[in-house]
């Protein structure tokens, strides 16, 4: 008789990911590659933990696990020191327990992710894992979807997160570290596939707390959309995320190969080379040069980016633009300059 369906699922998706890991490895590595897990002693990754554990032995893949103590509630350290007893006595091995500093910078929620992910890949690094598994189920990307929505990004911000995905941080060598097994299985599965298999799960706190957004997305927003539209939402809303995804990526390789056409010897842009195209495209542009030029990229929203592109589109002599990070644009005959002030 074979597993529980709920377990055949984290399984079969687990396995898969290790496939596609096992194939960017080179075939005369010294050792078996080793994959981490990132576990916080939830449902989610408890079960990504297990099917991990039971699948890599069976790839010729080494398994281990980081959990990461964020500090943010009492008792927060013992309880990472029990997550990673759990985590051993499923086999996983380095299994560590890792704590961080939460700063301030972007809000609670930000900083907390941004302390995880860099604690993340300190730990990959240290132990030269080539992925680092997370836990991210259908039910998660359906929520990213409404709050990329709700900010008005743009398409990028409705692709919500991808099934592979590079470090945060900049970490040399990490473009492809981060891997998410779970986009296509509910968060109902995986709960589903801890109980059968006895697997005991913490629930944070947090995540029922109304002082974050996600939580409130997750507690009311959802529901409500559920209620009104069916209970085919998140599935509709995690397809949302994989076709704006496939879009989004289009513009930005179109956006590259108009940026490269439109760079003159002197870097500038050439106006003439990005007036006639699609705005989708020509917006990228400057964002992407706007970015290369010294902007912050998470300080440069979509009104500098229009009022830039106004510079080509509805040129009346208008002065110089101030964008964040120091950097001016402005229009200089034929071409639109993008650099630093003072320089």
């Amino acid at each position: 008789m074979g597993p529980h369906p709920a377990v055949a699922a984290i399984r079969l998706a687990v396995r898969r990911v290790l496939k596609d890991v096992l194939n960017e490895v080179p075939a005369d590595a010294p050792a078996p590659p080793l994959v981490l897990v990132a576990c916080s002693g939830g449902a989610d990754s408890m079960a990504l933990a297990s099917a991990l554990a039971f699948e890599a032995p069976r790839a010729g893949v080494r398994a281990g696990a980081v959990t990461v103590d964020h500090g943010l509630q009492a008792g927060s350290d013992a309880r990472a020191r029990e997550v990673t007893e759990r985590l051993t006595a499923l086999g996983l091995d380095p299994a560590e327990a890792v704590a961080v500093a939460v700063g301030r910078a972007g809000g609670p929620e930000a900083a907390a992710r941004a302390a995880r992910y860099a604690a993340l890949d300190d730990a990959a690094e240290r132990h030269r894992a080539c992925a680092v598994l997370l836990g991210h189920t259908r039910d998660d990307q359906a929520e990213t979807v409404l709050l990329g929505l709700a900010r008005g990004s743009g398409i990028r911000s409705l692709s919500g997160m991808a099934a592979v995905s590079g470090s945060l941080t900049g970490a040399p060598g990490a473009a492809q570290r981060y891997r998410r097994p779970f986009l296509a299985v509910d968060r109902q599965t995986t709960r589903k596939a801890c109980l059968v298999q006895s697997l005991p799960v913490w629930d944070d706190p947090h995540n029922a707390d109304p002082a974050f957004t996600r939580s409130r997305v997750r507690h009311e927003a959802l529901p409500v959309l559920e209620k009104t539209l069916g209970r085919g939402i998140v599935e509709a809303l995690a397809r949302t995320a994989r076709l704006s995804r496939d879009d989004a990526d289009a513009l930005d390789d179109w956006a590259r190969q108009a940026q490269r056409a439109a760079t003159r010897p002197d870097g500038t842009l050439e106006i003439a080379a990005l007036h006639d195209l699609p705005p989708a495209v020509r917006r990228r542009v400057l964002r992407r040069a706007a970015i290369a030029a010294g902007a912050p990229a998470g300080s440069l929203f979509a009104r500098h980016i229009e009022e830039t592109d106004r510079l080509i589109t509805a040129w009346r002599g208008q002065r110089p633009l101030n964008l964040p990070g120091r950097v001016e644009a402005r229009r200089q005959g034929g071409r639109l300059v993008l650099e630093q002030a003072g320089q």
